[in-house]
């Protein structure tokens, strides 16, 4: 059950409509990283949880994204509706879609559920939730530089701050499972290679922590391991399928030529312009 306040989560005031503004706008409101995108992969992931607090946590952060989405959705308005229908207006998507947000990003593109990160496991969607936290910041802080006016600006820092206040939580969910540090999870143990760094860089070792500490073995020239010779399958041939023969391919000699700088070359496939018969002499 939902409720909804009239009253924005947050201060909303727009000293200097500018409708081009708004148009960047609506990357945090129908963008990869947007606001609805957020509020419905935190909420869907909710279902996936058998921890009650982390399901409620998940609930609680989906709701104030919602109440985000709401704020973008106000500056938009307020930048376009209140903008000079001038010709800086009309070269922005509001000109032909109207004033007010839609479910679109700066582009113009349409809002695509495939935005949306989820996958069933709690610790696999608490860490897509931290990149996905990270992405709307890093958008926040761009729009926060081009902002046309104070007032933009303060909505703006704000919801750049919840982003922060979220990626924390997140970690701290994960803490709580013993899982911020660990990066395994699920039910199939890893192999032998899994503490192993390989080096595959021909221009120098550049070491850190990834590669240097005691947790991993640094292989300086790692070695192919696999084979050359793949068996293929048994099975009758499929219909259509060119097949090699049992004794592989015999390869005829190739009568490619190596072609000219003026870039006239003969065919090999053509054939040699016949000689002239020999002239009688009389």
């Amino acid at each position: 059950m939902f409720f909804h306040r009239k009253e924005t989560i947050g201060d909303v005031k727009v000293d200097e409509p500018n409708a081009r503004f708004a148009q960047l706008l609506l990357e945090q409101f129908g963008g990869a990283t947007g606001e609805l995108t957020a509020g419905l992969q935190y909420w869907v992931q909710s279902f996936h949880v058998d921890e009650p607090s982390i399901r409620d946590m998940l609930q609680d952060i989906a709701i104030e994204e919602f109440s985000h989405l709401e704020m973008v959705g106000r500056l938009t308005e307020a930048h376009t509706r209140k903008s000079q229908q001038d010709a800086a207006y009309n070269s922005t998507l509001f000109a032909v879609r109207g004033v007010g947000p839609h479910f679109l990003d700066a582009m113009g593109s349409a809002w695509s559920a495939k935005y949306v990160n989820e996958g069933g496991d709690v610790v696999r969607d608490l860490r897509a939730d931290i990149a996905a936290e990270a992405g709307a910041r890093q958008t926040y802080e761009a729009l926060i530089n081009l902002a046309p006016d104070e007032g933009t600006k303060k909505a703006l820092v704000m919801l750049l701050t919840r982003e922060i206040s979220h990626t924390h939580m997140f970690m701290e969910a994960l803490r709580g499972l013993g899982k911020l540090s660990d990066p395994f999870f699920g039910n199939v143990p890893p192999d032998s290679t899994v503490n192993l760094y390989f080096n595959v860089s021909a221009d120098g070792q550049l070491r850190g922590p990834w590669s240097s500490s005691s947790a991993f073995q640094f292989i300086a020239d790692p070695k192919p391991q696999g084979k050359d010779n793949v068996t293929q399958p048994a099975g009758p041939p499929v219909r259509g399928q060119t097949r090699v023969p049992p004794g592989g391919m015999e390869w005829a000699t190739s009568t490619a030529k190596p072609i000219p700088a003026s870039g006239n070359v003969q065919e090999p496939c053509e054939a040699p312009p016949a000689a002239e018969p020999p002239r009688k002499q009389r």
